[in-house]
């Protein structure tokens, strides 16, 4: 199993909330990336937010930045927020990261957690759903064919038309980053397509029956079972022992979730509901190596397997050194534990 780190590169650091430089926090996370490609770790992250707190407005320059301090990790977006983009900025952007990075670039895709990029681009949001269908379409065009001949309602057509850079990889890997819906898992497994599953509250378990909806529409559209492949995405964190990580990541995820739920009408986050979400069944991976491998391969078997895990640790802004803690915990134990 592949195990990995995904970043929103927040521009807080620190449990205490303190604001850090930008180009100081931007400067930290590239060695956070550095760092992760130098103790093992398979592949990092960078989502695409539009929102203050944040610094991944255009994750692909920092994927490229990191490229030319990296040899092998593989450097992916988390997710790629394809409804407010062009799919061909899209595909030329990761197609030229991949020549950077000798291969490496791989991109997931989705809808977004956040709708702030909808007024940003001028965008309907009532258009959410039909934007990601069509654009999705003629993404997967782009990677499949240098001459594109497409038509859709949100963009003007292309007759013919020839897309440059082409990838260094033969076919650029294109994953479904899902939530909750039904509909979403359905159409990946439609498609063929790697499916990453955001788990960020709940149980992991309750997932199941949508992961089976994508296997099965993967099956029915005679798609193998090898390619229908799953990995899941979960807020998480790894210190010594899991008294020390319990204590180092609840404050500031406390606040984070707190923060979200007053936009979203969630209740405040207690101390009660975080030890039951890092308990045995519950989504958080949170804990020392032994603990959390154990948690992951009890959710890679609810799942029926799954073939990447990605930590995402921005959450309970922790300040980089623990960070950086983390992440060599994460190579060094955790990734030699899981796959034994």
């Amino acid at each position: 199993m592949e195990i990995g780190i995904d970043s929103f590169a927040a521009e807080m650091a620190g449990s205490t909330g303190s604001a850090k430089n930008n180009a100081t926090a931007m400067g930290q996370l590239l060695d956070r990336m550095q760092y992760a490609d130098e103790v093992g770790l398979d592949v990092f992250g960078i989502g695409e937010h539009h929102r203050k707190d944040f610094l991944d407005s255009a994750p692909t320059h920092i994927l490229a930045a990191a490229a030319s301090r990296t040899k092998r990790i593989k450097l992916a977006s988390a997710v790629t927020v394809l409804s407010a983009a062009d799919p061909v900025r899209v595909f030329q952007s990761f197609a030229t990261l991949d020549l950077i990075s000798q291969g490496r670039a791989e991109m997931v895709v989705g809808r977004g957690s956040f709708t702030d990029a909808f007024p940003l681009f001028g965008l309907n949001l009532e258009d959410y759903d039909e934007l990601f269908t069509e654009k999705l379409d003629l993404l997967l065009q782009l990677q499949q064919h240098e001459f594109v001949t497409w038509q859709g309602k949100f963009r003007p057509a292309l007759r013919n038309q020839p897309v440059y850079p082409r990838p260094l990889q033969d076919t650029l890997p294109i994953w479904i980053g899902v939530g909750g819906t039904p509909a979403s898992f359905i159409r990946a497994g439609t498609l063929g397509l790697p499916l990453m599953v955001a788990v960020i509250g709940g149980e992991t378990h309750h997932f199941r029956p949508l992961v089976d909806l994508y296997r099965e529409a993967g099956k029915r559209a005679g798609h193998a079972p090898e390619k229908l492949t799953v990995g899941l995405h979960s807020l998480g964190y790894v210190s010594a022992t899991d008294e020390e990580a319990f204590e180092e990541f609840y404050p500031g995820y406390a606040a984070a979730m707190t923060k979200i739920g007053r936009e979203r009408g969630w209740p405040p986050m207690t101390k009660a509901r975080f030890e039951a979400q890092a308990g045995p069944s519950g989504a958080l991976l949170v804990g020392g190596p032994e603990e959390i491998a154990k948690k992951i391969q009890r959710h890679s078997e609810a799942l029926g397997g799954i073939s990447r895990l990605t930590f995402q640790m921005d959450t309970a802004g922790l300040p980089h050194e623990k960070l950086m803690q983390s992440i060599e915990l994460m190579g060094t134990k955790l990734s030699p534990l899981v796959n034994l």
